[in-house]
């Protein structure tokens, strides 16, 4: 991130967000709406003196997951890039309240600015790449586990949080209380995965982030940990030699799925603790499990507005809500829009070292683009006739390309030839037939048709003869 931070080629936007979209490959124009920071970014230096005064404190939800708190003026983490913190103004007294301003008095570069506003940024681009990321998955969406009723039901990001040295505990693995050390954990693998309720397929990294997770947990706790599982899916390389140093170290691997997490006891073993009801499908019994913690794997999804994205840049997705990619094997970065592609996990789940990859691969077809200087466009492409078109706009709605736009000075629709794809759509949507398809108008085809009628009358001529 530094590198690219200090790189004098790549001009980072931060707390901005893309409105609108148009033109097609070689021509885009994107309007970018960055978000006002009330920091002058120009004066800012980042030296947290603002944030170490500021006496405000507020729940981290994002970074530390809840488990944390940070200033109403703040940076998202400390090697956040740039290095300028932003003011919460759902949080901060002044904007609540009118008084405090403590972080501009204490600002040696006088970098503050209440005032400050959002502003508009219209960028002229040759190719977009998308990489959105993903949404991890809702634990509180599946409340036979009972997270967010129970304490100490933790997701697995929780537990990162907890288990990093810079972390809200330091580094200890403690339950909600903050000091008590737990001596037997249940890790939960696939929540929110694998199955027909929620997602039917599989996240990709939830079995080896588990495997680390009780790697980590019993070093630290040197508590029993137990995984509960499906199928354990480790196909990267040196991921099978992982799990079979877990199972080295004592780590305790139960295949079948948790039904349920409860603090119903039966017994004086299990009072005070979080009791698990699974399905052990090796020896076909039903058990109970008592734990001081359960940690829940969640899965990753799609994100809130995958769809609303696509839209906005002429791509599609598919049934789940990740971005579609040309052809999913031939052609894995690429969208059906040319000079859009897509790296990491907008794409689908898919671990650190396959979104690198497919990052590197996106931005070589970048490169490639740039330096060939003109782009083959489809040949078979959309044509208005003019004289015919009534300007009804049902041909734009059809266009699953967005490759028609409507003349406002003729009232009439024209095609964008970088855009379309020739498939024919706008086509079979036009009520006054104004819209042929260049090489395959109805004349050419039913010209096609009489050259075969012909040639097959030859034929039978010829035999009969």
């Amino acid at each position: 991130m530094m590198d690219a931070g200090r790189h004098p080629n790549i001009t980072l936007l931060t707390y901005s967000e893309v409105e609108s979209v148009s033109g097609y490959v070689g021509n885009f124009v994107v309007r970018i709406r960055k978000r006002a920071r009330s920091v002058k970014e120009d004066l800012c230096t980042g030296c947290g003196t603002c944030e170490e005064k500021c006496p405000t404190r507020v729940l981290d939800t994002g970074y530390s997951v809840g488990l944390g708190y940070r200033k109403a003026i703040y940076r998202p983490f400390a090697q956040a890039v740039p290095a300028i913190p932003v003011i919460d103004r759902e949080s901060c007294t002044y904007f609540l309240k009118g008084r405090c301003r403590l972080c501009e008095k204490v600002c040696p570069t006088h970098a503050i600015d209440y005032t400050q506003e959002d502003t508009i940024l219209e960028v002229e681009v040759g190719n977009i790449i998308l990489a959105t990321g993903f949404d991890p998955f809702d634990a509180r969406r599946i409340p036979q586990f009972g997270y967010g009723r129970f304490p100490n039901v933790f997701t697995s990001l929780e537990m990162e949080r907890m288990l990093s040295g810079a972390g809200p505990t330091g580094g200890k693995v403690v339950l909600r209380d903050g000091k008590t050390v737990p001596q037997r954990v249940a890790i939960i693998h696939c929540v929110g995965s694998r199955d027909k309720n929620y997602r039917e397929y599989c996240s990709r990294v939830c079995c080896m982030y588990s495997l680390k997770l009780a790697h980590l947990i019993h070093h630290k706790t040197h508590a029993e940990v137990y995984n509960f599982y499906i199928d354990i899916r480790a196909p990267g390389k040196m991921y099978e030699e992982f799990y079979h140093r877990m199972l080295d170290e004592g780590i305790h691997f139960v295949r079948g799925k948790v039904a349920q997490v409860t603090d119903a006891t039966r017994g004086p073993e299990e009072e005070g603790k979080l009791v698990i009801q699974f399905e052990d499908t090796l020896t076909g019994l039903q058990r109970r499990m008592a734990v001081d913690m359960v940690v829940l794997a969640i899965g990753l999804e799609p994100r809130h507005d995958s769809r609303e994205v696509a839209r906005l840049f002429g791509i599609s997705t598919d049934a789940d809500g990740w971005f579609k990619e040309k052809h999913p094997k031939l052609d894995p970065v690429a969208t059906m829009t040319d000079g859009v592609f897509v790296a990491g996990c907008c794409q689908g789940p898919k671990d650190i070292p396959d979104s690198v990859a497919q990052g590197s691969a996106a931005a070589a077809r970048v490169l490639s683009l740039i330096g060939q200087g003109e782009v083959e466009v489809e040949a078979a492409t959309a044509l208005v006739n003019d004289l015919m078109c009534v300007g009804c706009g049902q041909c734009i709605q059809a266009c699953p390309y967005t490759a028609i736009e409507f003349l406002e000075e003729r009232q009439i629709a024209h095609v964008i030839e970088a855009l379309c794809k020739g498939c024919g759509t706008c086509v079979g949507a036009c009520p006054s037939k104004a819209i042929s398809l260049r090489h395959f108008t109805d004349q050419q085809l039913i010209w096609e048709m009489r050259g075969a009628i012909f040639g097959m009358r030859t034929e039978h001529a010829t035999r009969d003869a």
